[in-house]
């Protein structure tokens, strides 16, 4: 994988033999004959007509992730959230019904079960643990299963290769989110999936610095989004994020790897202290379903969450305002650690019977050194 990160997508010969490769910062491609240009409208999706639709910057680092997820074809889009879409987009219609795990990130949640009801999409939101859920909740017009395994709020996972195995059984078509494990520590197409979609945002960009997306699958499948939903909902990632993103990936296992570590130290130094209730940690033998991740995973990440012994959020907040290492920000992935309230965002757009726990924290464990941030933890923790 080390190898594939390093080299693949990659030809410096292509390029006057730049080992890193450039970054084609252009909008149009031009023409020497009428001849080329007709040659290249013939198959947008193979020429460079216009950086909306093909960039042999974003064609480079696309070529690389494929290869890494073992997919046959990636598209790049401007954020996580417009590849979601797509991805979404290219599998329903009016009339058409999704099945989708309740504990999925939040805007995709709403795309799902708010935003596509006004074309007549409607959507089911499951626990999605036992896979006889998944079956149980589908109708005649169901289209799609929409998973992400683990989920990033409470950790909870899906048996990918039992759901899929569901679908295929009812001829539905099925996208996983899978920017918390990456393809490095989960692999959803070999587990019968037939969409992947990720923030690039979080690991793959690795810096906190870039806001991007993919989604990858068969050729068949992305090359409908490349007709279709790329170019027409314009989600177009710029030829600077996609290099970002590109040079992120080379060092995307080294950093993993030390999220990884730190992340079970934190989880473990949490399970066992007394103002701490509970870990959500896929990696930590408490976490409920740690066989099924054992099973389907080759590891956790640096993010997990937990629960303090407190309801109170002047209490939580002490603990969050004392912290001085790991920063209040939404998002994970990059080098920083961080912390956040899931209750913060849900007081502006749910009601109160529906906020998650205010003693419930996450935490996205950084590249710093972990006895430092074992202390730091320890330290706001007793500021309680």
């Amino acid at each position: 994988m080390d190898t594939l990160a390093a080299h693949a997508g990659d030809d410096p010969f292509r390029f006057l033999g730049a080992a890193a490769p450039p970054i084609f910062e252009t909008s149009t491609f031009v023409f020497p004959t009428v001849a080329d240009a007709v040659a290249a409208f013939a198959d947008e999706q193979e020429h460079f007509v216009y950086t909306r639709r093909r960039n042999p910057t974003v064609r480079v680092v696309e070529e690389k992730l494929a290869a890494m997820e073992g997919a046959e074809a990636c598209r790049l889009f401007a954020s996580g959230m417009a590849a979601i879409s797509a991805a979404i987009l290219s599998c329903v219609r009016s009339g058409d019904h999704v099945v989708a795990v309740d504990t999925a990130y939040g805007p995709a949640r709403t795309f799902l079960t708010d935003y596509l009801s006004r074309f007549g999409v409607s959507a089911t939101l499951v626990d999605g643990c036992d896979p006889a859920e998944w079956e149980a909740a589908i109708r005649p017009n169901t289209r799609l299963f929409y998973l992400e395994s683990p989920s990033s709020g409470v950790m909870k996972l899906q048996d990918l290769a039992a759901v899929t195995a569901v679908a295929r059984r009812h001829g539905i078509a099925t996208i996983c989110d899978n920017s918390y494990s990456t393809m490095l520590l989960q692999r959803p197409l070999e587990l019968g999936v037939d969409l992947v979609v990720y923030s690039c945002s979080k690991y793959f960009g690795g810096h906190s610095d870039v806001v991007a997306g993919a989604v990858l699958g068969s050729a068949e499948r992305i090359r409908r989004i490349g007709d279709a939903e790329q170019p027409l909902l314009g989600g177009v990632i710029g030829p600077f994020e996609a290099w970002l993103i590109g040079r992120g990936l080379r060092t995307l296992s080294v950093r993993l790897r030390q999220h990884q570590q730190s992340a079970c130290r934190v989880a473990d130094f949490l399970a066992r202290h007394g103002r701490v209730a509970r870990v959500h940690y896929p990696g930590h033998p408490s976490h409920p379903q740690y066989d099924l991740a054992r099973r389907q995973m080759k590891g956790a990440s640096g993010l997990l969450s937990f629960e303090l012994d407190t309801r109170d959020l002047a209490q939580v907040s002490r603990f969050v305002d004392a912290l001085r290492l790991f920063r209040l920000g939404v998002s994970w992935g990059g080098f920083e650690s961080l912390v956040w309230l899931p209750v913060i965002g849900a007081m502006h757009h749910a009601p109160e019977e529906r906020w998650p726990s205010p003693g419930l924290v996450r935490l996205h464990v950084g590249l710093e050194d972990v006895d430092d941030l074992l202390e730091d933890l320890d330290q706001a923790l007793r500021s309680m």
